[in-house]
């Protein structure tokens, strides 16, 4: 313990960059681990991920009264037989394209020299040119150099080869078997990995959730059972779908004429685990051998037909139907660990990159020690989406804000989105306010901003429907918002309403004086016309100097607070309402408070008829007070 309060608060104000500089090291360590242990590491990595796309075949045999470890046995040999056999088709394709390129080399300058010729030269044709011209002769035989009286004829310098002394049989036979054994050392691991993961998973899952170190066993285990399952469905979709893709543009390339279209379809399968870059990595190695290959042009155009087909359809038909179409990896994070894998593991790396991420992300939202990870690669909002409404109105952005209503309220009514978002970013600006955090200007700017948004969203034709493909932000709003509640589909006729109602604006909306009032109450006003309730609002100020004007066929007074000053202020407002409107129901909606109990208290409290929390709920009983006796549904607003 440091006495001296000098040395203790110095001690204190370094801890952050002790911490980032520990942080930094801890990140280094790991990453010096990560690529001297490349050799045992990876055929780890490999063993887990093909652990989760095997484990529901293993489940499947032993569901027939298979043993355990006859299971694991026959489906990992039947695996590794397959990817051997697709192994020596690669290698096959792969040595018969190397013994044709130079043909292909010849094609490709004679293609280039007519493009050079027909756009009369250019620095960049030039260069392309004579690159072209090294590959040929470099892949060419001197013999054939010289047939053509090209460069092999000028004069060349005088070869001098050094010999080494003869090596031993053991140099002989280490540098014959060293190539051949590394191989087959990895794949031996990855088969014995595989094999152990396999057959202890239930083991393996216990201790991983002690590490965990939970305090509620069943919840832990729930957590990782769901995170298992999830990434074994996940993989094995993704698995199926990139194996599909492949024979797809193996097949296609074949029907083109492309050469070696099953090594070609195999690299584009492998590649689509990359997501973005993959397929593009993918598509131009087959593109530059179509381009080489006809002396037209026939040829790269099918290939570039092919891929624009086949690639949109597995995108963004096939894949949502599978898993969403989201990786649940924001498109920072994928460029990131693929870049980060690629130096550490080389191109297995690259290929290893988006699962290995899926496994950490998937990790951080069940475990809670892990939680920062989700944060950090996952694409689910890191904000609430109140707390994003609020950070965009700081940010004077309401446009951005109005865009993402939308797309929220093609699947939630209005009502609901205010009550969850809206009023929550108004709760938000109320604390800041009260805290002395937010200026007075400053309060000005937000508030304008939020009207702004409640004007436009209420002018809006919103078309209903959910999207194909939603960003990670709509889908985080929906699924806070939870579903609409009846009420919200209900429209009432001025025929079915009460007499008293059928007034003009029969509801009057008073804004209490804070900054933020004001736009909770065109809220509420806005729900309420869209329901057949017509109403405006007005000022605290205007109803306690008693003006008149507009009042008349007002059936119900709805004081609107974000958080009042007292209960007395609010009783008192409710007495001016009452003496302005003789016979007018009071309503008073006080957004901030939830607690059921607190409300009847509250209701009491300030004499008032009716005390709601929500918009939704305010809407409820405007239409149950307003006495209708037939009702019908909210007809779909078109685009």
């Amino acid at each position: 313990m440091i006495d001296d309060p000098v040395t203790a608060r110095r001690l204190r104000d370094a801890m952050p960059v002790f911490t980032a500089l520990a942080t930094c090291l801890l990140v280094l360590a790991i990453g010096a681990i990560l690529s001297l242990g490349r050799d045992v590491l990876m055929p780890i990595t490999l063993a887990v991920l093909l652990s989760f796309v095997l484990a529901p075949a293993v489940r499947g045999l032993q569901r027939r009264r298979l043993p355990r470890s006859l299971a694991v046995l026959v489906v990992v040999l039947a695996t590794f037989a397959g990817l051997g056999g697709i192994g020596l088709m690669i290698a096959n394709e792969a040595s018969q394209l190397a013994a044709d390129l130079p043909r292909y080399t010849v094609t490709m300058r004679e293609k280039i020299g007519a493009l050079r010729a027909q756009a009369g030269g250019g620095a960049t044709l030039e260069r392309l040119f004579q690159a072209v011209q090294d590959l040929s002769q470099d892949l060419q035989p001197p013999e054939a150099g010289k047939a053509r009286g090209g460069p092999a004829d000028v004069e060349k310098p005088m070869l001098v080869e050094v010999r080494e002394p003869k090596a031993g049989l053991l140099s002989t036979l280490g540098s014959v078997v060293a190539p051949v054994l590394h191989p087959l050392a990895t794949v031996g691991l990855i088969l014995l990995f595989t094999l152990f993961f396999l057959a202890q998973r239930e083991d393996l899952r216990n201790r991983a959730i002690r590490l965990a170190g939970s305090g509620d066993l069943r919840a832990t285990t729930a957590a990782m059972d769901d995170a298992v399952a999830r990434l074994s469905r996940f993989f094995l979709a993704q698995a199926g779908l990139n194996l599909a893709f492949g024979v797809v543009v193996a097949l296609g390339l074949w029907l083109i004429g492309v050469p070696s279209p099953i090594l070609w379809g195999v690299l584009a399968g492998i590649l689509r685990f990359v997501p973005y870059i993959g397929a593009v990595i993918g598509m131009a190695f087959p593109l530059l051998v179509a381009a080489a290959v006809d002396p037209g042009w026939s040829m790269l155009i099918a290939t570039v037909v092919l891929f624009a087909v086949v690639e949109p359809i597995a995108g963004h038909v096939i894949e949502p139907l599978l898993y969403g179409h989201s990786t649940g990896l924001s498109p920072v994070a994928v460029i990131l660990a693929a870049t980060l894998w690629t130096f550490l593991w080389g191109p297995v790396g690259l290929v290893l990159a988006t699962p290995i991420t899926v496994c950490l992300v998937v990790l951080g939202r069940h475990v809670e020690r892990l939680g920062f990870l989700d944060v950090m690669l996952g694409d689910r909002p890191a904000l609430a989406p109140s707390e994003i409404f609020y950070q965009r109105m700081l940010a004077g952005d309401p446009l951005e804000a109005i865009e993402k209503a939308r797309q929220v309220l093609k699947e939630r009514e209005l009502a609901t989105y205010y009550d969850e978002i809206a009023l929550g970013g108004l709760r938000l600006a109320q604390n800041d306010r009260a805290s002395g955090a937010l200026a007075a200007d400053r309060q000005q700017a937000v508030g304008t901003a939020i009207e702004t948004v409640v004007a436009t969203l209420g002018s809006m034709p919103v078309p209903k429907g959910a999207a194909a493909v939603r960003s990670a932000e709509t889908e985080a709003a929906v699924a806070a918002l939870g579903p609409d509640r009846a009420a919200t589909t209900i429209v009432r006729r001025k025929e079915d309403l009460a007499p008293a109602w059928r007034g003009p604006a029969p509801v009057l909306v008073v804004a209490a004086r804070g900054p933020f009032d004001a736009a909770a109450a065109g809220m509420l006003a806005q729900v309420l016309g869209r329901h057949g309730l017509n109403a405006r609002t007005t000022s605290q100020d205007a109803l306690n100097k008693g003006d008149r004007p507009g009042t008349d066929g007002v059936a119900l007074v709805c004081l609107s607070y974000i958080e009042p000053i007292s209960t007395s202020h609010i009783r008192l407002a409710a007495r001016l309402a009452r003496r302005a409107i003789p016979g007018v129901r009071v309503m008073v909606a006080v957004w901030r408070e939830r607690d059921p109990g607190g409300r009847d208290r509250l209701r009491r409290a300030t004499s008032a008829d009716i005390l709601v929390t929500t918009i939704t709920d305010a809407l409820d009983a405007a239409l149950s007070l307003s006495g209708a006796s037939e009702t019908r549904e909210a007809p779909r607003r078109a685009a």
